[in-house]
């Protein structure tokens, strides 16, 4: 089991419990915990009305209930008409076996979330819009991948920051080596033409060089493309350069 307490902007509390394993007393416990939670939550002196609200998930491996969707959530109300009486405790029950089974398709976030966690349709995943969803799936694969996987991994990773800080560098030598021929030339035109020329052939210089490391490492000239921006003709001209 894992749990995470986080808190949100407006100051409400929210408990995750994943249980993989199949017990009978989640109710039960889903009840303690959440309730225990919005009774700690309450500061001496504070007003009953400002205490802050409190969402608690429950991911279980097993259902919960046998009728219903995959996730439930569950409030106090009143036997009256079935009305609300307050939503400052909410419980939600996220089960995933039934969500293997009546799920299809992924049509939004929740779902997303849940087929990672349950290691199915990897590629739909990695096609995502989700950004946060897809840096999680990243990470795990490379905790779980081999050294290989995890050796490509890591430098793909350096191969993007390096392009980045090689294009930060050629940016700050290129301003500066434009201001000193302007005031050396006298002319507005010299410091325009410098900053351009110097970025222009730092970049140019600082991504050959990721090029020829990733080469030297034998990576795919497809993947070196996409992560330089140099053609490919520029790259097998490198690739024999280097030969």
């Amino acid at each position: 089991m894992l749990d995470i307490l986080a808190t949100l902007n407006d100051n409400t509390k929210v408990n995750i419990e994943i249980q993989v394993k199949d017990k009978e007393n989640v109710i039960s416990r889903s009840l303690f915990y959440g309730t225990g939670l919005y009774h700690e939550n309450a500061e001496r002196g504070q007003e009953y009305i400002d205490v802050p609200k409190v969402i608690s998930i429950w991911i279980t491996g097993q259902d919960i209930f046998d009728e219903g969707p995959f996730h439930e959530k569950a409030m106090i109300k009143r036997e009256y008409e079935n009305i609300v009486l307050s939503d400052r405790l909410e419980l939600h029950y996220i089960q995933l076996k039934k969500f293997r089974n009546k799920c299809k398709r992924i049509t939004g976030k929740l779902e997303e979330w849940l087929t990672f966690l349950i290691n199915e349709n990897m590629e739909e995943i990695k096609m995502s819009k989700n950004e946060y969803v897809r840096k999680a799936q990243e990470e795990f694969e490379y905790l779980t991948g081999d050294e290989e996987t995890r050796r490509l991994a890591y430098l793909r990773d350096k191969a993007i920051r390096d392009e980045a800080d090689a294009i930060g560098t050629a940016r700050r030598k290129g301003i500066e080596e434009g201001k000193r021929e302007g005031i050396e030339e006298g002319k507005r035109e010299g410091i325009e033409e410098g900053k351009r020329e110097g970025r222009k052939d730092g970049i140019e210089y600082e991504k050959n060089e990721i090029a020829r490391k990733m080469l030297a490492e034998n990576l795919e000239v497809e993947f070196i493309t996409k992560v330089t921006g140099l053609s490919e003709e520029k790259i097998k001209e490198l690739k024999n350069d280097k030969k």
